[in-house]
């Protein structure tokens, strides 16, 4: 890992490295929300190029000598990769000991490879192979209310249709940023409808700029599964008197196993 991200060729120090992962770190967990509900499996580091997925694709006509043959089918993963410049002097400041050095790119570069993989993990990501969780849902969408003190009885009918199609908790509810802040300030003069919401679900309602509306999603083993190969990672790309080109990298694909675990709550 270390090789292939060159980190020893950057003109930053230990402490610099640190406060740099750090600062990534924090802004990845923020972002991130369906790995705490999907099954999570790695990382298995740079190595693992594609998934078993183990099934064969038989050959229609036999080979040579008559002899049958199938193609064993795999599933490859995606590699991302986004650079982002930071200031030489900042980083700098950071060895001789400031705590309030300029990392805005850092902060912007790790929004935006997170918001890729809720994407994708949601929505899918067709020409990567990937089928997300929204596209796969076998269920018909449930109408999410313009009122958010309606939200309840949308959730419940969406728990109702998994428990009838076989389906265990725990469920959790993710939704879009609006229908999230939404929720958040309602409840004004009464019970607030997350409260009731969080009798249904598991924990409280996420937010995920990555979808519209609502996903409500089986937390139970074995409905999804999230396969890393190299974990977020910082490398070194290239660096000149003023500025160091540093990237956010990471390998992963993800597999809807259970297409019946997932309700979608539309917006009107």
């Amino acid at each position: 890992m270390v090789a292939l991200l060159r980190r020893s060729l950057a003109p930053l120090t230990d402490e610099t490295w640190k406060e740099v992962d750090e600062a990534a770190a924090r802004v990845l967990k923020s972002q991130l929300t369906a790995r705490g509900i999907v099954d999570f499996d790695g990382p298995c580091g740079w190595d693992l190029a594609a998934l078993n997925l183990g099934r064969l694709a038989t050959s229609e006509e036999p080979g040579p000598h008559q002899v049958p043959w199938g193609r064993r089918l795999v599933l490859p993963l995606i590699e991302t990769r986004v650079p982002f410049s930071l200031n030489q002097m900042e980083l700098d400041s950071i060895a001789r000991g400031a705590d309030d050095a300029d990392l805005d790119p850092l902060e912007e570069a790790a929004q935006r490879i997170a918001a890729f993989e809720e994407s994708a993990i949601y929505n899918g990501l067709e020409p990567g192979g990937i089928e997300g969780i929204i596209p796969q849902s076998v269920h018909p969408p449930i109408q999410l209310p313009k009122n958010t003190r309606d939200f309840p009885e949308a959730v419940a009918l969406a728990v109702q249709t998994m428990n009838q199609a076989g389906i265990d908790g725990p469920f959790v509810l993710v939704l879009g940023a609006e229908a999230w802040t939404g929720l958040m300030q309602s409840g004004a003069g009464g019970y607030p409808p997350q409260r009731v919401i969080g009798t249904l679900t598991y924990g409280a309602p996420r937010m995920s700029p990555a979808i519209q509306g609502g996903l409500l999603i089986s937390a139970a083993k074995g409905n999804f599964e999230l396969t890393v190969g190299q974990d977020f990672s910082i490398g070194y790309a290239s660096h000149d008197r003023d500025q160091v080109e540093l990237y956010l990298t990471e390998s992963f694909v993800f597999r809807v196993l259970e297409p019946k675990a997932s309700v979608r709550l539309q917006p009107e």
